[in-house]
């Protein structure tokens, strides 16, 4: 299962912290935020999804930046 951790203003911003996270070897994903699936486009709001019981984990990569 996956829990909601970071949202982004664009698809590019998105992509940017899918990449950096998974960087260290945590998983995550990203969704349009509150449309379709099949609505991607660059300028729409996105959500970053990361496993549940691992957001303290996104933090700390986070963090470190």
């Amino acid at each position: 299962m996956w829990a909601e951790y970071m949202k982004t203003k664009n698809l590019q911003a998105a992509e940017m912290w899918k990449n950096t996270i998974e960087s260290e070897g945590l998983p995550c994903k990203i969704l349009p935020d509150g449309k379709s699936i099949d609505d991607w486009a660059e300028n729409l709001n996105y959500v970053i999804y990361v496993p549940i019981g691992r957001e303290h984990v996104a933090d700390e990569i986070i963090r470190k930046i």
